[in-house]
């Protein structure tokens, strides 16, 4: 790869402290340990009320739109969101309705969520591949789901997720030219 990988990450919460946030930025960390990445981070959280106001991407202040840009040019992007009453935020949802139709065609999607329990981690399969299937997306075939006993004080201390976050990044990496490192085979 002559270039860095340009990396956009999407924590789809909107509070803070968040757990998704730590999520996606893990996810994030251990990506550049595989790949040379230039990585840009949006918290839905500090975008949330112009998104929520704007019924079409006209609407939206010059800041937003070019975040929906960074999302439309990503080579890789990430998109974690937390589990509210069964699914993704709506507002989440919203942000993606004003992503251009055609603008992530063919571009690798890492999914990642948290939630309270495992109960929620279908989220990923059920819910966010099918959104990301419409724009014709290529959704990373693991994905990372995480609950709030992976956390203490809003840090990773699980350390079977961690090795899910590893494992993510490490599948994601052939995919951007890089040599895999004795990729397990795991059910």
């Amino acid at each position: 790869m002559s270039r860095p990988l340009n990396v956009v990450a999407l924590s789809g919460g909107t509070w803070r402290p968040s757990r998704t946030l730590v999520l996606t930025q893990a996810l994030l960390s251990e990506l550049s340990n595989h790949l040379p990445i230039n990585s840009h981070l949006i918290e839905l959280g500090d975008i949330a009320r112009p998104v929520g106001g704007a019924l079409s991407r006209q609407e939206l202040p010059a800041e937003v739109e070019a975040e929906l840009q960074a999302i439309e040019n990503a080579d890789l992007l990430i998109v974690a969101a937390p589990v509210y009453r069964g699914s993704y935020p709506g507002l989440l949802k919203h942000l993606f309705d004003l992503i251009d139709l055609n603008a992530l065609i063919n571009t690798p999607v890492l999914l990642a969520a948290t939630g309270g329990s495992e109960r929620h981690a279908l989220v990923l399969d059920h819910q966010l591949r099918p959104l990301f299937s419409f724009f014709q997306a290529l959704t990373l075939p693991i994905g990372v789901y995480a609950t709030e006993a992976d956390f203490s004080n809003y840090q990773i201390t699980s350390e079977l997720l961690k090795a899910r976050i590893q494992l993510a990044a490490e599948r994601a990496a052939p995919l951007f030219g890089a040599q895999p490192n004795n990729l397990l085979k795991i059910a």
